[in-house]
């Protein structure tokens, strides 16, 4: 029995050395990356290739649809499972809310309404709805971050309930039980740069005008993420494709600067490769005896 996280910044080679332990110690993989789950998006999502995943019990990866919501309740009820199907699971991933969902669980909040979504996206001014209901969590949510501000909208339609005040009521869970390490790389920025160009290489513009060929006017999820809004634009002809390009990897950037801030902010630091093989020893061979 064991179970190992890998958490770490874009670009630093997470997928790969969970791939590589896995089988080794004969253990399954959870993706904890928000967009790992639509099919259809693997390029811009980083995906690992079907050659990759080969050998490998993958879970969390092309299970929903491109429209379809996801959300970290999904992923938690998926490592729930997981957890009591397998003996050996590696949790792989830089989606910082789904993993703090992990290592510092909040209270349960109920699953999605998609139709009272759809509801309270089509609202003209959601943010402002929220700090009616709640100023708190108005305050602590950009007006742009629109998938967050109407889940909070959502959690308070269905439970009477305001997300702040289901929050200070504490967790339904216990942390997980895991070893864990933290991944990062000294070259990131030229790591995102090179991986941005090979996504290019890969088929990236492509999978952009597929995408947009089952969402015309980029309203799902993934679509409205760093790694695709950019292209998005270059496609309807906001902005030159190379501008896209830079865009997207200036944003994969800072977005990695802010999984760093959160890791620090959890006192976790780079482990070196050395560790980590240590650490998955450690977990999978000594718990196993």
């Amino acid at each position: 029995m064991g179970t190992l996280l890998i958490a770490g910044t874009t670009a630093s080679g997470k997928s790969a050395t969970a791939i590589r332990l896995a089988k080794r110690y004969d253990a399954v993989i959870v993706s904890a990356d928000a967009m790992t789950v639509y099919r259809g998006l693997d390029v811009g999502t980083a995906k690992p290739s079907l050659e990759e995943q080969e050998g490998v019990v993958h879970f969390g990866i092309d299970t929903h649809d491109l429209m379809d919501s996801s959300d970290v309740s999904d992923f938690i009820t998926l490592v729930d499972q997981t957890l009591a199907a397998h003996p050996k699971v590696i949790i792989v991933g830089g989606t910082t809310f789904w993993l703090s969902a992990l290592v510092h669980p909040l209270a349960e909040l109920p699953p999605a309404d998609p139709d009272l979504r759809a509801e309270l996206s089509a609202l003209e001014r959601p943010h402002t709805a929220l700090q009616a209901l709640d100023p708190q969590a108005a305050a602590r949510l950009h007006p742009n971050d629109k998938v967050r501000v109407v889940r909070a909208l959502e959690v308070f339609h269905l439970t009477g309930m305001t997300q702040t005040a289901l929050h200070a009521l504490g967790p339904s869970r216990p942390p997980i039980d895991a070893e864990t390490v933290w991944m990062d790389s000294d070259d990131l920025r030229e790591r995102i740069e090179q991986r941005v160009d090979g996504m290019c290489e890969r088929g990236y513009i492509a999978e952009v005008d597929w995408a947009l060929g089952h969402d015309p006017k980029a309203t799902s999820k993934p679509l409205q993420s760093f790694a695709y809004r950019h292209l998005v634009s270059a496609n309807q002809g906001k902005i030159s494709e190379p501008e896209a390009l830079r865009c997207t990897a200036r944003d994969t950037w800072q977005y990695a600067r802010k999984q760093r801030t959160w890791a620090r902010n959890l006192n976790w630091t780079q482990s070196p490769a050395g560790d980590i093989d240590d650490i998955a020893k450690r977990c999978f061979e000594k718990k196993s005896k």
